[in-house]
Order: structure tokens, then sequence, then C-alpha cells
């Protein structure tokens, strides 16, 4: 085992970089129409019955409180490949992320990253405080999956499951 430390922010970071997890962009509408979207890494499915998926968004995010009053959200889970995608989608500011970006809309109208392994089109069923983080809990009411090898992020680098 290896060194017990005391808590601390950069010591927990580094340790929740040792868990690899996919990465996905979660996207949705101003009430204006126009679209907004923000990588999110933080997701996870909750329920069967009802089909129920969770996502982290920071509270300082720029479209955090736009994606609080959304009426529904896509969940794009990145292929390998898109991490310039993951990238472009967690950078400050949030203007022009869909810029070049291949993207079509869902049966609700939500944006889907083209190209990405599988999306989920949700409404929000619950949001619930956590810490720095809303934790946004969405009723799944569409899917699809291309089939793709989904994108990784491990120890702050992207990377894909071996074969």
């Amino acid at each position: 085992m290896g060194e017990v430390g005391l808590m601390d922010e950069g010591r927990f970071r580094e340790v929740l970089g040792s868990y690899p997890t996919g990465v996905t962009v979660v996207t949705a509408r101003y009430p204006e129409g126009d679209p907004f979207g923000l990588t999110v890494n933080s997701f996870t499915s909750v329920s069967l019955d009802p089909p129920l998926v969770l996502v982290c968004v920071n509270a300082d995010a720029s479209s955090h409180d736009a994606l609080m009053e959304a009426g529904s959200f896509a969940v794009s889970i990145l292929s390998r490949g898109q991490d310039p995608v993951a990238t472009r989608f967690a950078t400050q500011p949030s203007e022009g992320r869909f810029e070049d970006v291949d993207w079509e809309e869902n049966a609700l109208g939500d944006p889907v990253i083209r190209g990405a392994a599988a999306w989920l089109a949700c409404q929000p069923h619950r949001i619930h405080p956590g810490g720095d983080h809303s934790i946004v809990v969405g009723e799944v009411v569409a899917v699809e999956d291309a089939g793709g090898e989904p994108l990784a992020y491990h120890r702050g680098r992207f990377g894909a499951f071996l074969p």
C-alpha cells in the first residue's frame, strides 16, 4: 500500500485521477434556442426502472445555471479520438464550443455529438446539492448506441480501452 497522507484538495484530486472514467459531453439549449454544452466525466447509471443516470456539474461552470433550468438534456458518450471535442467543451469561455463540431439534434431537440460511441436523451428527474457541484439525475427517454470504442480519461490523459 502507498503512503497514507492527510486529506488535502491536491492529494484528493490525485487519488481520484487513478480511477479511469469515460468522457461525456452534456448538452442542452438555452431558452432562446442556442445550444450549450460542457465536458463531464462524472457520469453513471443509477436505475433501470425507471431508467435514470446522473451527471455532476461544477457550480462554477458557465452553463451550470442554464442546465439546471433546462427541460431536457443529452449525454454524448465520446468515442476514441474525440479528445479534441472533450477539450473544447471543457475550455472557458463557453462561447463558440459548437463551432466546427459535427452535431445533430436528438428527438427532444438537444444537441448530440456526431461520432459519439452512444448518446442518451434525458429529462430532469431530480437535482441534488453536492458540495461545489450539482448532482443532476435524469430520466432517460431515448438512447442510441453507435458501437464505437469509448474515450477514456485516466491520470490527466485521454486514452482508450485495450481490445
